[in-house]
């Protein structure tokens, strides 16, 4: 029905534009007439379009999709400063038993990684060959000690003989010179006695301090001589212990500057960060810099009485040079490198991003800003890759604020 009505209207607008030109009519009447015939054709056009209003529009293009983000807030706390490095656990001391004497291992009374404290018994070499060296030397000195009873009595007579002339000035001499000989046979003896007494000793090895008992290299029963490179036993000494680390050489000032002032914090970290195995303090630098490298070593000691340090592992060593007061600070995933330096992304209130550069100094998992930046702001914390200025994004809050227990 509709569609006859629009028919029936062109029809009458075209009846018309006809009626106006049909012949009869006079020509300038005609060139007088085409602007309003065309602008009949025009209304009625209008009128059409205002009849069907979908016929002629679009539906209006889609706004674009807010971006999904993770934020957090810039917050103000203190701030630990750590130097962070290499380090080698290291056994506080360390000592390769070897035999002093040579002989059969006869004994060897501790188990292998027994905690032993200094003076236990670590190994016994077959002692009689050396017992019998000592017996000799005492015989020997019991012998001599009679040899000089004997001369000193012989003395005695020749002098008391001489005062009569009844023995020669000569023979008094010679006397007197059996007793300085038989004497100094005498501290001789006491000397081999004394030897023979230490070697005995060494038959029996004892523990220099407290420390672990590490894997036996000489079975009992084999032939042992102090010559032996590899030793019979490691002894090591665990509680406490240390670690030895690097750090830039542009590092030791600041470090010295803040020994002067207190013992500095060590922490000792598994190689993947994963896991703080210990805390100890700062003993002392080295007392020289690594020309070819540019570093300094540092030694930390480490109570270590869970044992979780053991000699030769390879830790992340840190160390806490200063605590920052009051610092404004962000997690360190939400700071994006730019051409132009650092930068932050803020949400303003509307659900828009705003670029923002900043200054700051790595810390471990935040970042002390220096500059660029208040607290308080919500910033990006994850989905920046899609991010431009002006974006709207649908903000999700971090589950975990960011902690700094570790370096």
């Amino acid at each position: 029905m509709q569609q006859n009505e629009d028919e029936a209207g062109r029809k009458s607008a075209t009846d018309e534009i006809d009626d106006i030109a049909r012949p009869g009519r006079r020509g300038p009447w005609r060139r007088s007439l085409a602007p309003v015939a065309a602008l009949i054709l025009a209304a009625a056009a209008v009128l059409l379009t205002a009849r069907h209003p979908g016929a002629q529009q679009h539906p209006p293009a889609a706004a674009a999709p807010a971006v999904p983000v993770t934020v957090t807030k810039a917050t103000r706390q203190d701030v630990p400063v750590w130097l962070r490095g290499l380090g080698t656990v290291q056994a506080l001391n360390t000592v390769l038993v070897r035999a002093r004497v040579d002989g059969t291992l006869d004994k060897f009374p501790v188990a292998e990684g027994q905690l032993v404290k200094q003076g236990d018994l670590l190994a016994v070499i077959d002692p009689r060959p050396y017992k019998a060296m000592l017996d000799q030397a005492i015989a020997k000195k019991a012998q001599d000690d009679a040899q000089l009873v004997n001369a000193r009595l012989d003395l005695q007579r020749y002098a008391a003989l001489a005062k009569k002339d009844f023995a020669s000035r000569q023979q008094v001499d010679t006397q007197v010179a059996m007793v300085s000989q038989f004497t100094a046979a005498l501290k001789a003896d006491d000397a081999a006695i004394e030897a023979a007494q230490l070697n005995l000793s060494f038959c029996y090895i004892t523990a220099p301090f407290d420390g672990r008992v590490g894997l036996r290299q000489v079975d009992p029963g084999n032939l042992v001589h102090a010559t032996d490179a590899g030793g019979i036993v490691l002894v090591t000494q665990v509680h406490p212990i240390t670690v030895v680390f690097t750090l830039p050489q542009a590092d030791l000032p600041p470090i010295l500057d803040a020994m002067a002032e207190h013992k500095l914090e060590v922490a000792a970290w598994t190689s993947d960060d994963k896991a703080r195995l210990a805390t100890g303090t700062l003993l002392t630098p080295d007392n020289t810099i690594d020309t070819s490298t540019g570093t300094i070593r540092l030694k930390a000691t480490f109570p270590n009485l869970d044992d979780r340090l053991w000699p030769g592992q390879f830790v992340d060593a840190q160390l806490l040079l200063r605590t920052e007061q009051n610092a404004v600070t962000v997690p360190t995933p939400a700071v994006q490198h730019g051409p132009n330096g650092l930068y932050v992304y803020v949400v303003n209130p509307d659900s828009t991003v705003q670029r923002h550069p900043i200054q700051a100094e790595d810390r471990g998992p935040v970042m002390t800003v220096m500059k660029g930046l208040d607290p308080g702001l919500t910033i990006v914390l994850d989905g920046q890759s899609r991010l431009e200025n002006g974006m709207h994004v649908a903000a999700t809050p971090a589950r975990v604020q960011t902690a700094l227990t570790g370096g």
